[in-house]
């Protein structure tokens, strides 16, 4: 097990996990940690089909939907996507987090029909809180505030040293993106989204909080994460190269997603006569 050094406050620091000397492509690790919690979810979401009120019922386009987004948390924390980010690249990191924010959550609301999470409101504090999170600007302030946070060096740093506080990351991660797209795609009218024009701003203003911290990454002249100092080599990358690449993987395809996003919002309104 590598250990180092790190920050003026010398934590200890260790790349999570066995760290070898190569990737092993011919193995695809599994955590059953990740399997459980998804069959959890895949359990919730299937005994709440059966419980759907009269008339109502889940299409294969819901499932397909659904358990899409199952499969893209499953791929991003496990196998040769997890095993890199722990224990390689800091870049390998950045492409899981924007699959876990950016794919997997809005996969996993635009399978849920409104009818099986309608139940919930029913309890009213669920619904009092519901009501206010899912707001534009809390789903802006918390999913914005939780990337930042969790991308402090001192605060990624017990990440990589402790498996159980990289797992409440991710966590926080999907939960936090989950209220973020939910004005864009809320399937419910007592939580509605936001009209067209307030969703495009709502893309654009998106994507300014990922670019302040993508820069803060790029333009760093030490290591941030020095984790990966230590960790094995993959393709001839420094430890600066790769922040460097992962902090543009954060800047330009995240915040090219979001244009996209508005880009296609634009066109939905225009199809709905621009009102």
């Amino acid at each position: 097990m590598v250990m180092g050094l790190a920050g003026p406050g010398l934590l200890p620091v260790r790349p999570l996990l066995h760290a070898v000397a190569r990737l092993e492509l011919t193995s695809f690790t599994v955590h059953w940690s990740t399997v459980i919690g998804l069959a959890a979810l895949a359990g919730a979401y299937e005994w709440a089909a059966r419980r759907a009120p009269g008339g109502a019922r889940l299409t294969p386009g819901d499932r397909a939907k659904f358990y899409g987004g199952l499969l893209v948390i499953f791929g991003s924390l496990n196998g040769w996507l997890h095993d890199m980010s722990d224990a390689y690249l800091f870049s390998a990191h950045m492409v899981q987090h924007l699959l876990l924010t950016l794919l997997a959550p809005p996969l996993l609301i635009a399978g849920t029909p409104g009818w099986m999470l309608r139940p919930a409101l029913r309890v009213g504090w669920v619904r009092a809180i519901a009501a206010r999170v899912s707001r534009a600007t809390w789903g802006f302030a918390i999913f914005n505030l939780t990337i930042a946070v969790w991308h402090l060096p001192m605060v990624y740093a017990q990440a990589m040293q402790y498996h159980w506080v990289h797992i409440i990351q991710h966590l926080c991660f999907m939960v936090a993106a989950v209220l973020m797209w939910w004005p864009l795609l809320s399937p419910l009218p007592e939580l509605p989204r936001l009209s067209f024009p307030l969703q495009m701003l709502y893309c654009f203003v998106m994507t300014i909080p990922m670019s302040i911290i993508s820069v803060y990454i790029v333009y760093a002249d030490k290591l941030l994460y020095t984790a990966y100092g230590f960790a094995p080599r993959l393709w001839g990358l420094s430890p600066m190269q790769d922040q460097m690449i992962g902090g543009l993987i954060m800047w330009i395809p995240g915040g090219l997603f979001f244009y996209v996003l508005l880009s296609i919002v634009f066109w939905k309104w225009q199809a709905a006569g621009g009102e």
